[in-house]
């Protein structure tokens, strides 16, 4: 039997007085890739905020490894083993490429140079472009910038809100080839993706989010043309 490594159960959050999360139950298995899809403004980034700690739920739980950390502050979620990737990036744009990994690395006191050349084998790019400003970086190599520096921080659990918004497509094959390798490598991986053919070539299980609620989810394999076309087309 598959371990669970993240468990949400009835997870719900209101944001300026309006309830974007309603009892939302979700469970990670260890070493998967799990998609969490959805249509625009029903609560798929609100979810991931909730678990690294950026929101505070009303109620529900969110259990990692065992352990409730529902109220546990956003830097302690890190050092237990969650790394953020979110959506737009979150880069520092004034600061170097070089600047935005050591930031990565002093947050969890990572061994440097090892953690860094594991993200260069990933994203070789990244190497060559140490000196350069983040801001004067393609959409692409953001992306590939902010997933290395969160991999600096050492995590269990990657969580990535929406990997291949506004990017090339060589670079959206980079990144899958990348997800690939870090399961193989006994990562969990929780991504938010709006790109069906991307979650059905990487994701185990997926879950759709409607209106704060799952309505659907499952292994990959039944993620349906009829459940797209209920859930996911606009």
């Amino acid at each position: 039997m598959t371990q669970s490594i993240l468990s949400i159960d009835k997870l719900s959050i209101s944001i300026g007085g309006s309830r974007i999360l309603r009892d939302v139950s979700l469970e990670l298995s260890a070493n998967h890739v799990f998609c969490l899809m959805g249509r625009n403004g029903v609560g798929k980034t609100t979810t991931l905020k909730g678990v690294v700690g950026l929101y505070k739920p009303n109620s529900g739980q969110v259990v990692f490894e065992g352990r409730d950390i529902s109220r546990m502050p956003p830097e302690k979620r890190v050092l237990a083993g969650i790394g953020y990737v979110p959506q737009g990036r979150g880069i520092f744009p004034h600061l170097t490429v070089a600047e935005n990994l050591f930031i990565g690395a002093v947050a969890k006191r990572t061994k440097t140079k090892e953690a860094l050349e594991r993200v260069y084998s990933l994203f070789p790019i990244i190497k060559d472009f140490l000196p350069r400003k983040g801001g004067m970086l393609s959409g692409g190599q953001q992306q590939q910038l902010a997933i290395g520096r969160a991999l600096l921080t050492e995590p269990k659990l990657l969580i990535l809100d929406e990997p291949t918004e506004g990017i090339q497509p060589n670079i959206i094959d980079q990144i899958g080839e990348a997800i690939k390798l870090l399961k193989k490598e006994s990562m969990t991986i929780l991504l938010v993706e709006q790109y069906l053919e991307f979650c059905k070539e990487l994701a185990d299980n997926f879950a759709i989010l409607d209106r704060g609620n799952v309505v659907a989810q499952g292994p990959v394999g039944e993620l349906t043309d009829i459940v797209v076309k209920q859930h996911l087309t606009v």
